[in-house]
């Protein structure tokens, strides 16, 4: 598609620190690329977060401004924080301009704010994306005069919402559970026949649902269950020699590369309720245990709830995921294919698969609006 300048469009993404702000700014610039191969994508974090490993893998350039987070009680930060904020906004708009960009797209997180505010400067439209229910600072922030608003969750308290679901990679998005069940259990080495659990806990949660799990164990060979713990990096449970623990109907891996297999693994799925997390269970209308973490601000609870009442996961809080609670409650549920039969329909009634497109969609229509005015402020200024 031809824009009115004759050239392809330059979209700055703004988001970084955590997966949960890296994966969905990613799909959405591979959705922005699927449209349009010669769109010029521009990635924008800072110097220390993740990003710095994961954009460049993906293929995409990534610009570093400073982090600059908000001291939240008295010190010398404090005092240093307005320069420090000046130094990144001018930085983000060095970026913007370097760019030429059409729209700037944030999806929160401490780099999001000082684009969002050099782009409100330069009169690029702003669209932002909230993957969480419970919106953030930046984006609270940025939600005031971005062009358009978008989000995964009703109810995040910002204005002018268009809820569109969370952006996931395509081999997610797409995947016929079904189909792949049988390769992806072959793929981690566990029986293709035997109804299966899958848990993990991420990088931040997995210690209390490893120790369930590991308690556990003893009693799997009575249930004909067979579970794929993914542990968290540097977390593998160990037997007595040091070595990771083998047991019959039991692997475990530190992490996977890519999730989908996971997904099409696993009869039941236990994990906690990070927002990516869910929206991704309910996309693939896999049936699932959620364990919200205990420390936050609540949001994995509010993140849980949607699919909960939906009737596609059941959700537990971290101190009732215990040994007994495990056996006398996910054991039964694992076993019941008329349950989770159900609990996957429900998952698949809700979950979105298409917001990666929808948010290149609503880019797309910004940036194009946005050159139309240009184009009409310069012809009037010529005739002027």
């Amino acid at each position: 598609m031809e824009n009115s300048h004759n050239k392809p469009l330059s979209i700055v993404l703004a988001g970084g620190g955590t997966a949960g702000h890296i994966s969905p700014m990613l799909a959405i610039a591979d959705a922005l690329k699927a449209d349009d191969q010669a769109t010029n994508i521009t990635v924008v974090g800072t110097p220390s977060g993740m990003e710095t490993r994961i954009v460049p893998l993906a293929g995409y350039e990534l610009k570093t401004i400073n982090r600059v987070p908000m001291p939240r009680r008295p010190s010398a930060d404090l005092f240093k924080f307005p320069a420090r904020f000046r130094a990144a906004i001018r930085q983000a708009g060095e970026i913007l301009d370097a760019a030429d960009a059409d729209v700037a797209v944030g999806v929160g997180g401490y780099v999001c704010t000082p684009v969002y505010l050099a782009a409100r400067r330069r009169r690029i439209p702003v669209v932002l994306h909230e993957a969480n229910a419970k919106a953030g600072l930046a984006n609270k922030l940025g939600a005031r005069f971005a062009a358009r608003v978008a989000a995964a969750f009703p109810g995040t308290g910002l204005e002018r919402v268009e809820i569109v679901g969370m952006p996931m990679k395509s081999a997610i998005a797409t995947i016929d559970r079904a189909e792949r069940k049988r390769a992806a259990r072959d793929f981690f080495g566990l029986d293709a026949d035997r109804p299966t659990i899958v848990v993990t806990g991420g990088s931040l949660g997995a210690a209390s649902l490893n120790q369930t799990i590991e308690a556990v164990l003893p009693k799997l060979p009575e249930s004909n269950l067979q579970i794929l713990h993914i542990t968290g990096k540097g977390k593998a449970i160990l037997n007595t020699t040091g070595a990771p623990l083998q047991r019959p109907g039991y692997v475990q891996t530190e992490f996977v590369d890519g999730m989908e297999n996971a997904y099409a693994a696993a009869d039941l799925f236990i994990s906690r309720s990070g927002a990516g997390t869910v929206c991704e269970l309910a996309a693939v209308g896999v049936p699932a245990i959620l364990v919200p973490l205990p420390i936050g601000n609540g949001e994995q609870r509010l993140n849980a709830q949607p699919l909960v009442e939906a009737g596609g996961a059941h959700m537990v809080d971290d101190s009732g995921f215990t040994p007994e609670w495990f056996l006398s409650t996910v054991v039964p549920l694992a076993l019941n294919e008329e349950r989770l039969e159900a609990m996957s329909a429900a998952s698949l009634r809700v979950g979105r698969r298409d917001a990666a497109q929808r948010m290149a969609q609503i880019i797309r229509e910004e940036a194009f609006t946005h050159r139309a005015a240009e184009t009409g402020a310069s012809s009037t200024a010529k005739e002027d």
